[in-house]
Parts: structure tokens; C-alpha cells; sequence
């Protein structure tokens, strides 16, 4: 309104004696504004003081920017954690024989359990939903191509170990069922085992000599996340069946199994009971027999992840309530110094609402632009960081391990959310102010 306009309304409608007809006038009939009234009315208030209107639009998209990016961080972790375990085989479960600690039976403590084929097929017949098995028996060897020879690990597994370890094959092929049932000498190499032994050369075809036999090379797997001197990428995956050319393959030294939807409890319950039934050793004996679950540990990591996701939205919603603070401030600001023009509004009929919506809207239109500046600029950033490191840090071929600032439609609705409910608030006070002023005194204010 004309502050010329503004002045002489207040000085008339405080210069008019009050009589009895004047008591007997009816108040003007309110003015219903539309939304876009409201917004125009906001944008134009906003104008007025330029300079303030953006440093506090500026506080809000540094804040809204902040919660997006804490939450991207987090959100990012728990991927990384999820890539660390699918490159290992996230279902993966291993079951190890260990050495008896409770008498059970007529039998002492301390006897070892021994593993057999037969116990492979008491756990098919007694975990439910396991799709598939392998037997594994292991053994440090002399693996020579021509001139160069290595010890590496050689390990005699069921063809099924691809899919329950995640093996990616770089080069030919995997093992197969027809290579186990016929005994075939094939191996299949890890990625720094084919390096060293051919130097880079072809190795698909090739043979080579594992404790003195030949076997030929039917695959080369691609590299896996390998911690420090670990020899994950040294492997010689051999036939199961064919092991028994390199060792004794009589006892196993583990079995893996899958497991896709089962209950973590109760199939550790299941496979310790059916061992200790079929090996006379009590069931709750720790050490007789190992379990690693991996989706159990996945799952673990997963809480931690979504504690880390809330103690990263908590920060982040301080950081943007204290540009809800900044808007908040210049909102009592902006009622002090336009007193009069609400005191000329309510004199006209302007009700209650009217004045609250009025302020509250400049409140979040401010917002609302702040809030998108700072989605953009949340962008911006996650776009210009990339890759932060993190498990690469100690682990070779770990890139899929590390934080990457992906900032999805989940977070954009959390972080829209707060802001909504931080611009409400801060907007709401001074707009309840402004709609509790009196109207007499908001017109003799100087």
C-alpha cells in the first residue's frame, strides 16, 4: 500500500469521532485473496528488502543442501557396505568343522568333527529353501606354467560355489556339473593367479601344473575385492571330484550353502542340530561347529547404517533450523516495521487469517526458493565429489566399496519434508504475532 495512501486512512480513521452512528455501521465485508494474491503479495514484500530476503533464502538453501547431502552420505555408506558383501557372496553361508568343547554321550571334549559327503546331504534334506551347495577342500600348492611357479591355493569345489560365492567370469567359462561327473582336469584361475602365470598373455586352453598334474585352463575370473595380502585373486578353482588327484578329498574342509530367504536363527538351529545328531556332539557346543552367515552380518551392518542415517538427518535438521532461526528473525523484522500497514488492513476488515496467511506465505515462499537453491546446490556437489574413498582404501578392487553421494527421490521427499515443517514453524510466530496485533495500537505506532 502507498505509504502516502497508508497515512492519511490511519489519520482519518483516528480523527473520526466515535458516535452512535458510527457504532451502528457494519464492518466491510472481508476480501477473500486467491493464492496467487498471497504469493504476489510475498514477492513483493520480499523486493523491498532485497539484500535481507536473499542472505535468508541463502541460510535455508545451505541448510536444506546440508540435510541432502548428510543423507546421501549415509545412504551411500549403506550401499557400500551392501557391494562389499554382494562381491563376496551375500547369501553365503559357510559351515566349518571345529573340535568339540562339551562331553556329549559317552564321548570327551575335545574331538574333532569330521565333514563327509554325507553330511552335505543331511543339510540338503534338512535347511529348507537352500538352492544350492558346494563341498570345499583346500590346499596350498606348487602351480607352475613353464618357467614360473607360484604356491598358490588350490581349491576343489562344486560348480555351484559360482553362484553362491558371486564368481565373474572374465574369460571362457566356469566349471560345470559334466567337469565334476567325469573328473576332468580343468581349472579355472583367479585374476592375479592368470597375471603371474602368463604375464598377461591368454591363458583360456593353456595348461598348467598343479603338484606336479596337468590341468587345462577352461576360465579366468575377473578380479574380487582382495584385502591387502589375502590371495582372493590367487585362487585355482578345481573340480571337486578332480581334487583328489592334488589331495585326499575324504574330508571336507567346509560346506557353503545359500541363503535366499530363510531365517537366520532358525537355520543356524537347524544345521547345528542335524551336525551334532549325525557327529554325538551336543547342539550349543560353539566350537564344534562354525556357521558364517553372510546376510546375517549384512543385516547387522544394515542397522548400524540406518542409525548412521538418523544421527546424519538429526545434524543436518540443526544445520537447517538454524536458517529457520535467521528466517524467523527477519520475519518479527518485517512485522515490526510494517505495524501500521497491518493496522490500515485490519481497519479496512482484514481478519485474523488474512494477516496470519499473509505473513506466513512471504514465510515460505522464502522457503521454498531457499529450499530449491539448496536441492540444486545438493546436486551440484554430489555430482562434482564423485567417489569417496573407502574400502579402496584397504582393499585392492574395491571401488563398488566406496561412498558414492547419490541423492535419491527417498531423500529428496525426507529432506522436502523438513524443511516444510522448519519454514512452518519459523514463519508461523511472526505471523501469529502480526495477526494478534491490536489494530489501534498498530495505527498510532510510530
Amino acid at each position: 500500500m502507498n505509504p502516502v495512501i497508508e497515512e492519511t486512512v490511519a489519520l482519518s480513521a483516528a480523527s473520526v469521532p466515535e458516535t452512535r452512528h458510527t457504532r451502528a455501521r457494519p464492518r466491510a465485508k472481508p476480501v477473500v485473496t486467491s493464492h496467487f494474491d498471497l504469493v504476489r503479495q510475498a514477492v513483493s514484500a520480499m523486493r523491498h528488502d532485497l539484500r535481507r530476503t536473499l542472505l535468508t533464502m541463502a541460510g535455508m538453501a545451505w541448510g536444506i543442501a546440508t540435510v541432502v547431502l548428510l543423507l546421501a552420505y549415509g545412504n551411500g555408506f549403506g550401499q557400500a557396505i551392501t557391494n562389499i558383501f554382494q562381491s563376496f557372496g551375500a547369501t553365503a553361508v559357510g559351515i566349518f568343522p571345529g573340535r568339540t568343547s562339551l562331553q556329549a554321550g559317552g564321548n570327551k571334549a575335545g574331538v574333532l568333527v569330521h565333514f563327509t559327503n554325507d553330511d552335505l546331504d543331511l543339510l540338503r534334506n534338512n535347511v529348507p529353501l537352500c538352492r544350492n551347495t558346494s563341498r570345499m577342500v583346500e590346499k596350498d600348492s606348487t602351480v607352475q606354467n613353464n618357467n614360473r611357479s607360484f604356491t598358490f591355493p588350490a581349491m576343489g569345489l562344486d560348480p555351484a560355489i559360482q553362484d553362491i560365492w558371486n564368481l565373474d567370469v572374465a574369460e571362457g567359462r566356469f566349471l560345470n556339473d559334466a567337469d565334476n561327473a567325469q573328473h576332468g582336469l580343468y581349472a579355472v584361475l583367479g585374476s592375479e593367479a592368470r597375471d603371474r602365470l602368463f604375464s598377461g598373455m591368454d591363458a583360456v586352453g593353456e595348461t598348467i601344473r598343479v603338484a606336479g598334474v596337468t590341468f587345462q585352463v577352461v576360465g579366468v575370473l575377473k578380479p574380487r575385492m582382495q584385502e591387502g595380502d589375502s590371495d582372493d585373486n590367487r585362487v585355482i578353482y578345481i573340480p571337486f571330484n578332480s581334487i583328489d588327484v592334488v589331495r585326499d578329498n575324504h574330508y571336507l574342509d567346509g560346506i557353503w550353502l545359500d541363503s535366499a530367504g530363510l531365517d537366520h536363527e532358525k537355520m543356524t538351529k537347524s544345521i547345528k542340530e542335524s551336525l551334532a545328531a549325525a557327529h554325538n556332539f551336543k547342539p550349543d557346543d560353539a566350537r564344534a561347529v562354525f556357521v558364517f552367515d553372510a546376510q546375517k552380518q549384512l543385516s547387522q551392518f544394515g542397522i548400524m547404517s540406518a542409525m548412521l542415517k538418523i544421527l546424519l538427518g538429526v545434524i543436518g535438521t540443526v544445520t537447517l533450523s538454524i536458517g529457520g532461526i535467521g528466517l524467523m528473525n527477519i520475519m518479527l523484522v518485517s512485522v515490526t516495521q510494517r505495524t501500521r500497514e497491518i493496522g490500515v488492513e485490519k481497519a479496512l476488515g482484514a481478519r485474523r487469517r488474512d494477516i496470519l496467511f499473509q505473513f506466513l506465505s512471504e514465510a515460505m515462499v522464502i522457503t521454498a526458493i531457499g529450499g530449491l537453491l539448496g536441492i540444486v546446490l545438493s546436486y551440484i556437489v554430489s555430482l562434482s565429489v564423485g567417489r569417496l574413498t573407502l574400502y579402496s582404501a584397504m582393499a585392492k578392487h574395491a571401488e563398488a566399496g566406496d561412498i558414492r553421494l547419490v541423492v535419491s527421490p527417498m531423500i529428496l521427499l525426507i529432506a522436502t519434508s523438513i524443511l516444510a515443517v522448519v519454514g512452518v514453524i519459523s514463519g508461523m510466530v511472526p505471523a501469529m504475532r502480526a495477526a494478534h496485533l491490536d489494530p489501534i495500537e498498530a495505527l498510532r505506532y510510530e
